[in-house]
């Protein structure tokens, strides 16, 4: 107040006036650094229990994929509907997790942000799976039972195929979507625990994608090749694997198939050897010529001396066409070990062989092999006699399937696994269908979508001029070498036996044996081994036992082939060595094998890795 005194108050030693202010300034500095050190740990707590959350409801509807297999598999339809109910509720509730408000916002921020937005895509493309994958699936396959996959007296309900179609192409594209996002996903930045689990689920849904889009494609053509437009006509061939050609073994049997709107019926019945020489030759490819010589135009039994299985089965079908003037629309191939499979689809079938001859009055799965490429040679001398009773044989088993005898979980199944080793393959002389058929492995072709990156191949055919690789067996192996000059390098090892004995070599008959023709001692066995590479790669040497060997090197479509003989004596082994360098190819090493008597898991071996220092 005014004339008032005030006593004024000394600051104290070493402080002025400023200085004893209130620093309020400070305060507030510590007390927001308080408040974030608390949100922080708040943060921390809620996103660790939003986190575990999405990992324990991630994880549980992973646990319920092989139970949704198995309930599919098993064709139980109602079981397969539930579990993916069950394994849409995790997956809807790991993405609302990661939607909440706490953990949107803490993915903004530097450093843990990354990695947060990693699992939030991870949580949302199981959802759209679940959702718009595994139930569009599910529901398909509902409407959809195994019978209606198989013809019977009536054929195959090509409706329900076509119906179906839709769902699979929504399923395929859900799938894609969510594998193109994982793939999208920068993991520089990323924790290992992140990382990890990102990376299994980038592989898994790539595979998943492509399988999917494979199968969307063969829907697409499916129900059209099984004459649901218009009727189709079909060459099937019947490979012979005792006498091996590239694809399979030497063609045999052959029998036209006629399908309209899914109704299977047979028609012509002919074998290979009844088409005889064919003058002039068809025209073939120049560089197969170069390699596997002109027998590929001029005799039906030679086409598929070339692995390249739509080259063999063009050929095949202008061959027919010239010589019976019936037009095809493509050619269906399997083999006896394929035949076994159907039988175990269709059960045995009966088969009256001709007078005097001991063979089994019923096939099945268990007995066809031995009695086509063994028994019937014994029984049957006249080789146009053997065709006829193999013509019997394979109409035999298609007059089951198109009469619905056969099982349709278990055809599935037969049809699938042939495909999957090369005894059952197919072409269509329509080149929009031939396209999606390439993609695929039932289409044989050594180059393309469906020859893997780092794809070896070993091919097969027959120099003896006879029935003897009924008694050769087999082992592949590939062994990766120590890298060179930035190149990768594998050695791909060959080992046949020829289990024969000279006893049981003279008690066979002369057209098992060959009788000495071509130069190969009676009893014996020449093989002419092809080994195909990687495309650009080089082959570096050949050895035989151990020992470098002469071959003869090839380039079929940009992939490097040597071809290499082998003769075995009764009992004998020898081993054939090819080293590939130049491998331009990151990828894990995978083989091709012509496909035998012998069962393709007994053949091939497990890749081996050299040491290096």
């Amino acid at each position: 107040m005014e004339g008032s005194t005030v006593e004024q108050r000394s600051p104290g030693p070493g402080l002025s006036d400023e200085s004893a202010k209130p620093d309020r300034s400070k305060t507030l500095r510590w007390a927001v650094l308080g408040l974030i050190i608390a949100l922080a740990a708040a943060v921390g707590f809620g996103l660790t229990s939003t986190a575990n959350s999405v990992k324990r409801e991630l994880q549980a509807a992973v646990e319920l994929l092989p139970q949704l297999e198995k309930s599919v598999a098993a064709g139980e339809s109602s079981a397969a509907i539930s579990t993916v109910a069950a394994l849409k509720e995790h997956t809807a509730k790991a993405r609302a997790d990661t939607g909440s408000p706490l953990w949107t916002l803490a993915a903004l921020l530097p450093w843990i942000g990354p990695n947060l937005q990693a699992v939030t895509d991870v949580a949302v493309s199981a959802d759209d799976i679940a959702r718009l994958g595994a139930e569009p699936l599910v529901s398909t396959f509902q409407s959809l039972d195994w019978k209606s996959l198989v013809p019977d007296q009536d054929g195959v309900d090509l409706a329900k195929l076509q119906a179906a179609n839709p769902k699979l192409q929504a399923a395929a594209h859900a799938v894609t979507s969510s594998s193109e996002r994982l793939n999208g996903i920068e993991t520089s930045a990323l924790l290992p625990q992140v990382v990890e689990p990102l990376v299994e689920a980038q592989t898994r849904l790539g595979e998943l994608s492509e399988s999917l889009e494979a199968a969307t494609r063969a829907a697409n053509i499916a129900p059209v090749m099984l004459g649901a437009d218009s009727p189709r006509t079909y060459l099937l061939m019947v490979q012979n694997n005792a006498e091996p050609r590239a694809t399979g073994g030497i063609p045999g049997a052959l029998i036209t198939l006629h399908l309209d709107k899914g109704l299977l019926t047979l028609g012509t019945q002919s074998s290979a050897s009844a088409i005889g020489t064919v003058s002039p030759p068809v025209q073939v490819d120049e560089i197969q010529k170069q390699i596997y010589s002109g027998r590929l135009g001029k005799f039906m039994q030679d086409v598929n001396l070339t692995p390249d299985f739509p080259s063999a089965a063009s050929t095949a079908q202008l061959i027919w066409e010239k010589h019976t003037g019936q037009k095809t629309d493509g050619i269906i191939s399997v083999d006896p070990v394929a035949l076994s499979y159907l039988l175990e689809a269709t059960g045995g079938v009966s088969l009256a062989a001709p007078e005097g001859v001991q063979l089994p009055s019923e096939l099945t799965s268990h007995n066809v092999v031995t009695t086509l490429l063994s028994k019937v040679y014994t029984e049957i001398p006249a080789p146009d006699a053997q065709d006829v009773y193999f013509a019997m044989v394979a109409k035999q088993i298609f007059d089951a399937l198109g009469n619905g005898r056969s099982d349709p979980r278990l055809l599935v199944d037969a049809i699938s696994k042939g495909a999957e080793e090369g005894r059952v393959l197919l072409w269509s002389s329509r080149p929009e269908e031939q396209r999606i058929i390439e993609t695929h492995r039932v289409g044989g072709a050594i180059t393309g979508l469906s020859v893997q990156p780092a794809q070896f191949g070993i091919y097969l055919n027959d120099g003896t001029g006879a029935k003897m690789d009924y008694y050769v067996k087999r082992t592949v192996k590939l062994i990766k070498q120590c890298p060179r000059d930035g190149y990768s390098e594998t050695v791909v090892q060959v080992t046949s036996t020829n289990t024969a004995s000279e006893s049981l070599a003279d008690s066979l008959p002369t057209y098992v044996t060959g009788g000495g023709n071509f130069g190969v001692p009676s009893g014996s066995v020449q093989t002419n081994v092809a080994v195909y590479g990687p495309v650009q790669a080089q082959i570096e040497s050949a050895k035989l036992n151990g020992a470098r060997t002469e071959f003869a090197p090839y380039l079929h479509d940009n992939r490097p082939l040597g071809i290499l003989a082998v003769r075995l004596a009764p009992g004998e082994s020898k081993t054939v060595e090819f080293t590939f360098g130049k491998i331009v190819q990151h990828a894990e090493p995978s083989v091709v094998v012509t496909p035998t008597v012998q069962p393709v898991k007994d053949v091939t071996m497990a890749t081996e890795n050299a040491s290096c220092s």
